[in-house]
């Protein structure tokens, strides 16, 4: 069987959950890399794959897929089923869902900080939307009570989807380190497969959007 073809940017959160979600199923990828910066995604070979032209996609057998959530949950099922990183039981797959959808509004309002830095439309961050990224955080924060991990206390998708949005997130500036349950997962996340990759990824993200404004190391300061 021909191995995945994955369509990836590493400075795209949502592409670096596909990444880590095939590190941690070890899975056989051709990883190939679209140049978003140069509008790549925008080759008509891609539009007739794609017409959403988004990274994360994925290629598997003919089978063509985007949407970094939807592809994750098909990895699992497909490749891995019955793989506690999304769980065969109805009610503990429930939890993860939720706190897929949880990652999903944590990713979406970084973006509203990121997207308006990198078309040049800001160069600072409003309070509102700090407070909103904490809010989550804040939600997420008091899951993780008394739990190693975001459903529970075995590793799932829905982690390695946060671990990508919130390392992205950290390296924009959000004091993460104030809420003591992420942080505590956050060290456990280190040792997952595909951390190192993920955190150069943020971190180049981070670096590029701190090269179009002025945002402080650490929001709180």
């Amino acid at each position: 069987m021909a191995p995945i073809k994955f369509y990836h940017h590493p400075m795209s959160p949502p592409s670096r959950i596909v990444l880590l979600t095939i590190r941690n199923l070890n899975l056989h990828a051709n990883i190939e890399v679209v140049d978003l910066m140069n509008k790549a995604q925008l080759n008509p070979e891609f539009l007739k794959m794609n017409p959403q032209h988004t990274v994360p996609t994925i290629e598997d057998n003919g089978f063509v897929l985007w949407e970094s959530r939807a592809i994750a949950t098909y990895l699992v099922s497909a490749k891995a089923p019955g793989s506690s990183l999304y769980p065969s039981d109805v009610k503990k797959k429930a939890i993860v869902d939720a706190r897929l959808y949880l990652e999903q509004a944590l990713q979406i309002s970084h973006s509203t900080i990121a997207y308006p830095i990198f078309l040049g439309e800001a160069t600072t961050i409003p309070d509102d939307k700090k407070q909103k990224v904490y809010q989550i955080l804040g939600n997420l924060n008091s899951f993780l009570e008394g739990q190693k991990y975001a459903a529970g206390d075995e590793l799932t998708i829905a982690d390695l989807a946060l671990l990508a949005t919130i390392t992205s997130i950290y390296e924009l500036g959000a004091n993460v380190s104030k809420f003591k349950n992420i942080y505590a997962w956050y060290k456990r996340m280190e040792s997952v497969p595909g951390h190192q990759e993920n955190y150069e990824g943020a971190k180049a993200l981070g670096n590029f959007l701190r090269s179009k404004a002025d945002i402080s190391s650490n929001w709180d300061d």
